[in-house]
């Protein structure tokens, strides 16, 4: 048991005031810090155990919006009712990932935050440089069938987990945080980082801030749009390949068109350039085909995951003909599945 210190304050303030060090976690669910201290990946000094905290409501927003609070639980997201009804492509997200107890548990702050399921990121006894700065990346030229084909480094190829991050992503979310300096709220588009030179750091986060809630801008994306994950199992395992796809047609036409990858990059992966390809397009499997093209240009495997390359392109193609024609994927037996 490596000790560390437990506090569990009343309030925001108090929170954050507690979090005033490089190695202080903040634990909501639990379902990933807790797995990292077990395999002595993470050794916070303090957790600061937030789940008093009155941040565990979905809020309507002036104009139409929802305000997801940070600890409300995936589950309870996925099942609202304004949810389901105003952002089904999110809801399908939500319940495309995990397992129902895992759902239950795990909160919308920290499934944002959740960290790669790397196999050297887990296993302290090779190297990683998003676990130890400089100790080189063992997925390069190793073992990395599901690693990045984009964004990636010479320091790290690692993917982030999350299918809900990549719903945020299309619908142009936002993240609310408080901190020592205060308020300030973060686009999803720049909340995740790349690796570069830092793998370390997962997203733009400051030191001592924490996710008080996730707003939804008010979207009309009830009706052509669809989340397809390809995966090695149908439950309980992460993304290969994921695609979100939110999209307005008009007239036959395509007037508006979001699509965002996830399980190929260090974040939800996005190209509004590549985006208007598609718009005022009308649908077809070459503009489709073109899109995923755009979307994919500079994408690169590492051996053994070449195969992603070939499977995002068809998953996109797909995704986009089921989002155009209304069919969203379907989730067998969503409340069990």
């Amino acid at each position: 048991m490596n000790r560390f210190d437990y506090a569990r304050p009343a309030s925001v303030t108090e929170a954050v005031q507690a979090a005033g060090g490089e190695q202080v976690r903040y634990l909501a669910g639990g379902t990933n810090l807790i797995d990292l201290m077990k395999e002595n990946v993470e050794r916070p000094v303090t957790v600061i155990d937030i789940n008093r905290l009155p941040l565990d409501a979905i809020e309507e927003l002036d104009g139409g919006g929802l305000r997801l609070g940070a600890l409300v639980p995936n589950s309870d997201t996925a099942w609202d009712a304004r949810v389901e009804q105003r952002y089904p492509l999110l809801s399908s997200a939500i319940l495309a990932g995990a397992s129902p107890q895992l759902r239950n548990a795990a909160t919308n702050g920290g499934n944002l935050n959740q960290r790669t399921r790397c196999y050297y990121f887990y296993d302290v006894a090779t190297p990683c440089n998003k676990r130890e700065p400089g100790s080189g990346c063992g997925a390069i030229g190793g073992v990395n069938r599901i690693h990045a084909i984009l964004g990636a480094s010479d320091q790290c190829i690692a993917t982030h987990p999350s299918d809900m991050c990549v719903a945020l992503a299309v619908l142009d979310a936002t993240v609310q945080v408080t901190g020592p300096e205060g308020d300030r709220a973060i686009p999803i588009a720049d909340y995740h980082r790349l690796p570069g030179d830092e793998p370390w750091r997962d997203n733009t986060l400051k030191l001592g801030e924490l996710v008080t809630g996730i707003d939804l801008p008010a979207e009309d994306f009830t009706q052509n749009y669809t989340y397809l994950k390809l995966r090695d199992r149908l439950s309980y395992a992460f993304a290969l390949v994921s695609v979100a796809v939110a999209m307005r047609v008009e007239g036959g036409t395509i007037a508006e068109a979001r699509v965002a990858l996830g399980g190929v990059a260090h974040k939800p992966w996005r190209s509004k350039e590549a985006e208007e390809l598609l718009n005022g397009q009308e649908p077809s499997p070459q503009a489709f085909g073109a899109f995923a093209d755009a979307l994919l240009a500079g994408a690169v495997g590492q051996g053994e995951n070449d195969f992603k390359i070939p499977l995002a392109r068809k998953a996109i193609v797909r995704a986009l003909k089921q989002a155009v024609e209304a069919t969203p994927q379907s989730q067998t037996d969503k409340r069990v599945a």
